[in-house]
């Protein structure tokens, strides 16, 4: 097993990082600050950084080793898109063997004979997404901006307060300093403090489900491809890993994802047998279950005075769609790409810039959180003619190959 170490100012000494135990500096200025080092902040602080911006990066958790030897249960659908974004930034992981590419999807209905198909090779692409740990992506972002001369990390660093200027915000961090910057940029998750402190309200809708992850070991070969049912107590997906593995996230009812947290190994392995019809044959756990509460959060504006919102802090969303994460790297890309075209504008976080962000991301936003709500409204719901419109809808959607190919085209930018 080997493990990764990310500790900021060993890596390179040209970037930065300060603690809260460390009374260096008691103001300091920057282009840009964000808060949040997690997946997308990380890909704007990169993408940022080669805009020749000063930034500042605060993170509350103290940096870690990253295990790159364990299979981590928490992975993600890359679209091919996100995945362009990260070989720009030379973020992409380098190795082959903890990334599996997913040339097929069937997803079923909670009805016999209800099915839906999507091929790499009917859509005249080579994959449709690409499986990732998150701790392969995040050691892979933390080794892209580790030798940036244009970034400060501020980790472990509590944010206290926040005060707004016409011309600058300025952050006060629980160590004394101050942050200045013309611009703010929530990447702090779903409970955003940022967002909290810049006013921005926010609809909050929690979904009844809990998703459940882990990884097996299988005995069929997934080929590439990811699964996924919906069943009247949630929906079930198995994602496919490299070699003889897959990864489960199923997103239940409180009470069914505390039945299966409590199970034995080989127990959870039979229930997730039976639920998948043993697409994958027999199982074998190789990591221990893990749980997060599901629930929607849209924040009702992306921008506000010195302020844009990223990632989770701007829209928290069903993994049903595997979209989330790649919803976040398209803010990020779609941000540093305003800021980079910005011209004769030096002021980064001037409102018409934020306002063009805004104006940009709106619509994609909007129209995945409508297809996210529709489907797991659709499907969590018992009223016996919708159960016969969804399971049409996926067997005609199925039959109609201009459709599936737009919607293919649609999930891969």
């Amino acid at each position: 097993m080997s493990r990764r170490r990310w500790a900021w100012a060993p890596i390179n000494q040209n970037v930065r990082a300060f603690g809260p135990s460390n009374p260096i500096m008691s103001s300091i200025d920057f282009d840009v600050v964000i808060v949040g080092a997690g997946l997308v902040g990380l890909g704007l602080a990169r993408a940022l950084a080669q805009e020749g911006l000063k930034l500042g990066l605060v993170e509350r958790n103290r940096s870690t080793d990253v295990d790159t030897g364990e299979w981590d249960a928490r992975v993600y659908a890359i679209s091919p898109a996100s995945e362009a974004f990260l070989r720009g930034l030379d973020a992409w992981p380098t190795a082959v063997d903890r990334v599996e590419p997913v040339t097929r999807i069937r997803i079923f209905g909670d009805r016999s004979g209800s099915e839906l198909g999507f091929s790499a090779y009917e859509a005249h692409v080579s994959r449709l997404a690409i499986i990732v740990e998150n701790s392969t992506l995040i050691a892979a972002l933390q080794e892209a901006v580790s030798d940036r001369p244009e970034l400060t990390v501020f980790s472990p660093a509590v944010c206290a307060s926040a005060s707004w200027e016409s011309d600058q915000v300025t952050l006060r961090l629980d160590s004394g300093k101050q942050l200045r910057a013309r611009l703010l940029v929530a990447a702090d998750g779903a409970d955003s403090w940022v967002r909290r402190e810049a006013g921005i309200a926010v609809e909050e809708k929690a979904y009844g489900q809990t998703a459940v992850v882990a990884n097996f070991a299988i005995r069929e070969p997934h080929r590439g491809t990811a699964f996924q049912w919906f069943r009247p107590d949630g929906v079930l997906a198995l994602l496919p890993l490299p070699g003889d593995r897959a990864s489960m996230v199923w997103s239940a009812r409180q009470d069914i994802a505390e039945r299966l947290l409590s199970f034995a190994p080989k127990a959870l392995c039979a229930e997730v047998e039976a639920a998948s019809h043993g697409a994958l044959g027999r199982l074998a756990l190789i990591t221990s279950p893990a749980a997060f509460r599901l629930r929607l959060v849209r924040a009702q504006q992306l921008c506000a005075p010195r302020v844009a919102l990223v990632g989770d802090a701007a829209h928290n969303l069903h993994p049903l769609a595997g979209q989330g994460v790649n919803l976040g790297f398209q803010d990020a890309r779609e941000l540093a790409s305003v800021l980079a075209a910005r011209g004769q504008e030096r002021d980064v976080g001037s409102r018409a810039l934020l306002r063009r962000y805004e104006r940009a991301r709106k619509e994609d936003v909007l129209a995945m959180i409508a297809v996210t709500q529709g489907l797991q409204r659709l499907f969590n719901n018992t009223v016996a003619p919708l159960g016969w419109l969804r399971n049409f809808g996926l067997n005609l959607t199925d039959r109609l190959l201009p459709l599936k190919t737009l919607l293919v085209r649609r999930a891969l930018s």
